[in-house]
């Protein structure tokens, strides 16, 4: 258990965050696909990625991590699992892409994880595999992990899926369709949440020379069979991690820059820092990154379908500030690596602040934080975003810290940044 200190804080600090964790495990994927040796610069080393890249090479992809860059030599697409079960942690992103790109692979291959990833919805997903002929079927609970995934998948074809639980669905077959021999056509029958993502995701593929057709979020098509570009590949700043740090400026009154950062790195969070502003804050955006200065906050109204993971840090900004936040379009936050609508509410009650979840909506009315030891549930953003609060509120404890490694092995370090 960790107590946050209320030291006092430096006016103004310049942070660097990791590399975005969204696009490491997309670049990885694509690497390893790739037609030959790819350097991934600046990946997210964290203990999902990691899941990734362990995967990868468990799928023959020769991977060699390097201070900075992970060396990747491509397959072109020819996979050769050599273990009949791949360990995934409660890595949704893992799992849900490594599902789609076992397909490929020559032999069947069984994909597991934690206990939490094993009730995790990934239904979708197999449904819209089987659409084009593969086989990938849940050995347990229906819908979720463990997969047991044939491979062979070679047929292109029409496909309908739905998107209103994850876009990591989309992504997924967005990925493997240029190795389908054929014209591919995907049509998102419901969503998708988180659109950034998907924009990422394509965003990726072009820059490795995949050409893709799209008509906004519900129709995409891929010309195969292609094969993904050999080359360097650099990850932008994770714009996800960088909302706490935009939060600790909100709820301090400090100034806080976060290098590299930029409003047009196609990263969905970076819109935290308007909704900071709404709230009542201070934004400049410069030449070596954005900046946040606090200022009294004021409650406000937001749609969070495309930003999901910013909601336990705005939730937790959304305490201290004059009225009802209301956050819309949250739903599928209860799907994450822990329900968080239930963890956040439980989080803000523990400190004295009324918080409820209704269908879709979450509402946080602020007032006076007290001091509360926070149970995260084992998830690293529930964790880091209720330890911003602690820079405000004396008497903050996390329990189980370490469950930041996930995705942020250094946070701590950073956050004691903050401090004089």
């Amino acid at each position: 258990m960790l107590e946050i200190a209320t030291a006092a804080l430096k006016p103004e600090v310049t942070i660097t965050v990791p590399g975005s964790k969204s696009y490491t495990h997309r670049a990885f994927v694509a690497a390893a696909l790739s037609c030959g040796p790819c350097v991934i610069e600046n990946p997210l080393i964290s203990e999902d990625t990691s899941y990734t890249l362990e995967a990868l090479r468990n799928f023959g992809v020769a991977c060699r991590a390097e201070t900075g860059r992970v060396l990747i030599e491509g397959c072109g697409g020819r996979l050769e699992p050599f273990k009949n079960e791949i360990y995934l942690g409660n890595s949704g992103t893992s799992m849900r892409l490594l599902i789609a790109l076992a397909a490929l692979g020559s032999r069947p291959c069984v994909l597991t994880g934690s206990r939490r990833m094993c009730r995790r919805p990934v239904g979708p997903l197999l449904d819209a595999l089987g659409q084009l002929g593969g086989e990938a079927v849940s050995l347990e609970r229906p819908g979720c992990p463990p997969v047991r995934v044939q491979g062979g998948l070679r047929r292109c074809g029409q496909v309908r899926i739905d998107c209103g639980v994850s876009s990591q669905f989309l992504s997924a077959l967005l990925l493997i369709a240029p190795y389908l021999e054929g014209e591919t056509t995907l049509e998102v029958v419901k969503g998708p949440v988180s659109k950034p993502y998907v924009d990422l995701t394509i965003r990726i593929m072009e820059n490795f020379g995949i050409e893709i057709q799209r008509r906004g979020y519900t129709w995409f098509r891929i010309n195969g069979p292609r094969v993904y570009g050999a080359g360097d590949y650099k990850v932008p700043p994770d714009m996800s991690q960088a909302g706490y740090f935009w939060a600790a400026a909100a709820l301090t009154g400090i100034r806080v820059t976060v290098a590299g950062a930029t409003m047009a790195g196609g990263q969905g969070d970076t819109r935290l820092v308007d909704l900071l502003v709404q709230m009542g804050c201070r934004k400049e955006v410069e030449g070596d990154g954005i900046s946040l200065t606090g200022g009294p906050l004021e409650a406000i109204e937001a749609d969070m379908g495309d930003m999901p993971d910013m909601v336990p840090t705005l939730a937790v900004v959304s305490a201290f500030a004059r009225g009802t936040t209301r956050l819309f379009n949250v739903g599928h936050l209860r799907a994450k690596e822990s329900d968080r609508l239930a963890a956040v509410t439980e989080g803000l009650a523990r400190m004295g602040i009324e918080a409820r979840a209704d269908g879709s909506c979450l509402e946080i009315r602020g007032g006076k934080p007290r001091p509360a030891v926070i149970d995260p549930y084992d998830d690293h953003r529930i964790a880091m975003s209720f330890a911003v609060a602690g820079l405000r509120v004396a008497g903050v404890k996390i329990a189980a810290e370490n469950c930041v490694a996930k995705s942020f092995p250094g946070f701590w370090k950073v956050l004691g940044q903050l401090y004089r």
